[in-house]
């Protein structure tokens, strides 16, 4: 009986190098066409002015809506940002999804805000709108007060009372940058088939904000956002730049995203109390849209245009990365039909198959193999080569590709100019593999745990919010 398990334990625990080498493949293979993309991107950019391009085509109107619950730390220093951005033509709205605190009478009284009577453009079905308030001193500020119904019902309710051409959703809690509209609509206008487009997300914490905008770009005093800075290069720059050639973006974030006003009408809007709502849309999108139309297009834009706060406790970043991982679960289960789906090409054949197998059920197979690996080491059930040949696949793959964000964002964007700081995110890029990647690893196998066992909870997430 003993040689059984020993036999089943050193099978599992080859399974699981295999698993490392064939992850780690594939993220060098993304860096190579994360590569490709970014350098594709940088040439169409060198020579174009958006502003000039925009006086020559049409600029598409946009509704810019900020979802918001319990915002007050932060909420007025990000609406100033938004009024702030460079655009031909765009109105805020500013949903307040029942906050308990002082967000919407921050909103009223900075903002000079009066209630309006309002007939909604759509009927997406949402909780009951309580008023509707425009501002004296910004025509295209609109504030919405609304009963609690969750973030995905939030953004429905500016969606129907918006009527821009483009929507973009921005989280309360985030900065974009002045030219950010520019960027992020362009692709609408070049390409009529694109029906949603993502940016890049750089982490907030450390820099210096002065009246809603980013002045200083510096690294957080916190170690554990520090880790959080390089998690999100490598994550924009490899893995939304690789699956972008493949025409297989999956995700682009909440935290500010941008689509067609009139894709997002025929799908209904957002999926409500969906727990990862951003993610769900973008599946549900490919899965229904490429049906209508096969050459529509979800693309992603690699340039830093968006600023958000991260968790600097772990408590918080637990709650962060169970969520996100649930959300993974749900947007996946509740479109398996395009796992291994021919008519959706690499999306439905590599991408889907990929997020299945390494961000689905990749948490639950790499916890339980370190779990049996060291069982093993410690009853001498495998050699000391064995073991370090697998740390190395689990280690230093990541070592590399982290090494390499950074490397990859030093040659492109130069967000962190300082050289000291460049030393550092070297220095972290190498740290955060010994602790803090096994560290959000547990906590999204937790997440994968809670799941599958029934306790599907959002998870309050408490923000410190921007100082000037």
């Amino acid at each position: 009986m003993i040689d059984i398990i020993r036999s089943i334990v050193q099978y599992f625990n080859y399974f699981i190098l295999l698993y490392f080498l064939a992850i780690g493949s594939i993220y060098i293979l993304l860096s190579f066409l994360s590569f490709y993309n970014l350098k594709r991107y940088l040439n169409n950019q060198a020579f174009k002015d958006l502003k000039d391009v925009f006086k020559l085509k049409k600029y598409k109107s946009i509704s810019l809506i900020v979802p918001a619950y319990n915002e007050e730390a932060g909420i007025y220093t990000s609406i100033l940002a938004l009024l702030q951005l460079e655009y031909p033509e765009y109105k805020i709205i500013v949903v307040n999804d029942g906050s308990k605190d002082q967000t919407l009478n921050i909103l009223k009284e900075k903002f000079d805000a009066v209630a309006v009577p309002y007939l909604p453009f759509d009927h997406i079905p949402t909780e009951k709108v309580n008023a509707v308030y425009i501002c004296k001193n910004h025509k295209n500020l609109v504030i919405v007060d609304k009963q609690n119904g969750g973030k995905a019902d939030a953004i429905n309710v500016g969606i129907n009372i918006s009527d821009g051409d483009l929507i973009i959703v921005v989280d309360a809690d985030s900065i974009i940058e002045r030219d950010s509209l520019l960027k992020m609509s362009y692709p609408f206008v070049e390409n009529e088939n694109v029906i949603a487009v993502g940016g890049t997300v750089r982490i907030a914490n450390g820099c210096q904000i002065n009246k809603g905008y980013v002045t200083s770009v510096d690294l957080p005093k916190s170690w554990l956002a520090k880790f959080q800075v390089v998690e999100y290069i490598r994550a924009f720059m490899f893995g939304r730049n690789g699956f972008q050639i493949m025409d297989g973006i999956l995700i682009i974030s909440g935290a500010f995203s941008c689509f067609k006003r009139s894709e997002l009408i025929k799908v209904n809007g957002f999926l409500k109390d969906c727990i990862g709502e951003d993610m769900e849309i973008i599946v549900r999108m490919h899965r229904l849209l490429r049906k209508e139309n096969p050459k529509a297009l979800i693309s992603f834009i690699p340039d830093p245009v968006c600023w958000t706060e991260a968790p600097e406790s772990t408590k918080i970043l637990s709650r962060q990365r169970k969520r996100w991982q649930k959300g993974t679960i749900v947007s996946l289960m509740l479109h398996k039909q395009l796992l291994f789906n021919p008519r959706y090409r690499l999306l439905g054949m590599i991408v889907f198959p990929y997020f299945v197998f390494f961000e689905m059920f990749g948490p639950v197979i790499e916890a339980i193999g370190y779990i049996i690996f060291f069982i093993s080491l410690i009853f001498g059930m495998v050699s000391l080569n064995f073991a370090l040949v697998l740390l190395s696949a689990a280690i230093l793959y990541g070592v590399v590709l982290s090494l390499l964000s950074v490397i990859l964002e030093e040659l492109t964007f130069r967000k962190y100019p300082r050289t000291l700081y460049l030393i550092e995110l070297f220095v972290i890029a190498v740290l955060e593999n010994f602790g803090y990647r096994q560290l959000t690893l547990w906590y999204r196998f937790i997440g994968s745990l809670e799941y599958f066992f029934g306790d599907r909870k959002w998870g309050h997430m408490e923000k410190k919010g921007f100082s000037s």
